[in-house]
């Protein structure tokens, strides 16, 4: 029983992250429930943007990490070279990246990965090359 209050606990710190961060970073939040990513820079949301995240039977990983590599031109290994634009993974093969699906955008599609306008992609990506990895957040939550 002390286990499960412990991990109720760790699951709550996890999606409670707080919307804010400290100045030159960048946090992309995605709420997967919504379907939408929110981006703020230096505390204050500067995007609201439709996405996809994973659809039936896939999953899309719930918590928070650092941006780890980005990948411009990335062709998914997994999945037959798709095409990931403007990639920036966050765990393992998990990555916020753009989409030649964009009708399918605001609702789940994905085989995980965060989906992206292809636009929005770029400018996300820009932004994180800006601040570096060290600096971009991503939280996904429900």
């Amino acid at each position: 029983m002390r286990f499960f209050a412990i991990g109720v606990f760790c699951v709550a710190l996890m999606t409670s992250v707080p919307l804010t961060v400290e100045a030159g970073q960048l946090l992309a939040k995605v709420d997967v429930s919504e379907q939408i990513m929110r981006v703020y820079k230096d505390g204050k949301q500067i995007h609201k943007w439709p996405v996809s995240t994973a659809r039936k039977g896939k999953v899309t990983p719930r918590g928070a990490w650092n941006a780890k590599w980005l990948s411009k031109d990335h062709k998914s290994s997994l999945y037959n070279n798709a095409p990931m634009p403007y990639s920036i993974f966050f765990r393992g093969n998990y990555a916020i990246h753009g989409t030649n699906q964009i009708k399918r955008l605001g609702r789940p599609a994905s085989a995980g990965c965060i989906r992206l306008h292809p636009t929005n992609a770029a400018k996300l990506f820009a932004m994180t090359r800006q601040v570096g990895l060290r600096n971009m957040k991503v939280v996904v939550q429900n």
